[in-house]
């Protein structure tokens, strides 16, 4: 089975939420999962040959929450090519917004500029829709494991 570091960009907690509610999901699959809150470059490259999956929101203007936002900048800036890295991604934001999910989307962009590769599509989450995110993120990722 995989290890996986579940990285969280999140700004009122809901991201975290979801990457703690999906956790014991990927667990139960057989997974060897960490969560990490406040990630850094270091805990990132741990996982360079293994997988990762990014749960965050969208601030401001399809901005990266501050938690996230400088190890986005840091993987952009000083890794470049990522080919043995596995990754996916859940995007949590509110359609009301013009840069819905903004932040999933740049952190995918990002990576697959580096040649990663993504294992299913990004899951975008809006919150209009799905109010609890568990809803959509936790069937998504039952699914996403089990193609690791």
């Amino acid at each position: 089975m995989a290890k996986i570091g579940i990285f969280t960009g999140t700004v009122y907690g809901n991201a975290l939420l979801v990457a703690e509610e999906v956790q014991p999901v990927l667990q139960a699959q057989g997974h060897e999962v960490e969560v990490f809150e406040d990630p850094t470059l270091a805990e990132w490259q741990a996982y360079s040959s293994d997988v990762v999956l990014i749960v965050t929101s969208t601030t401001g203007q399809g901005d990266l929450p501050d938690n996230i936002a400088r190890l986005h900048a840091q993987i952009h800036d000083e890794l470049g090519y990522q080919p043995a890295l596995r990754y996916g991604v859940i995007a949590l934001g509110d359609s009301s917004y013009q840069h819905f999910c903004g932040a999933g989307k740049t952190f995918d962009a990002t990576l697959q500029a580096q040649q990663a590769q993504r294992i299913g599509d990004v899951l975008m989450v809006d919150a209009v829709e799905h109010p609890e995110p568990e809803s959509v993120t936790t069937p998504w990722v039952e699914s996403w494991g089990k193609q690791l």
